[in-house]
């Protein structure tokens, strides 16, 4: 099943690719030069919301969370977003932006050695 996002959604999602934080950049790079083979989509429009990092084969969603998703209204609408994702049979991981400037090489084994998890469990 194909995760299609809205009309704009999709816009959204060009505009931010072109606002990513350096955390944001730092995990894209890394992803990118993986040995597995494993393709990330970065800033992906899924429904009527924006995934950072998307890996499709292993329907893996990963979320850099910066300060401001402990303010306001945005732990809900990050709670509402999970629930749509996981209903769509979407994991998410969400890591603090700061992991990535702290943790780059953790995160990345771990990401990846989930998404190889996934993967292989969705193909089969």
């Amino acid at each position: 099943m194909r995760l299609k996002g809205s009309l704009p959604a999709r816009s959204n999602a060009k505009r931010l690719r072109k606002q990513m934080t350096p955390p944001e950049i730092a995990l894209w790079l890394a992803l990118r030069a993986n040995e597995e083979g494993l393709r990330f989509r970065k800033q992906h429009a899924a429904g009527p919301y924006v995934l950072d990092l998307y890996c499709t084969p292993a329907r893996l969603a990963i979320e850099v969370d910066g300060e401001s998703h402990n303010h306001g209204n945005r732990p809900e609408r990050d709670a509402t977003r999970h629930a749509w994702l996981i209903n769509k049979n979407i994991q998410v991981l969400r890591y603090p932006a700061r992991e990535m400037l702290a943790n780059l090489d953790d995160v990345v084994r771990q990401i990846t050695s989930i998404a190889l998890q996934r993967r292989t469990t969705i193909e089969s």
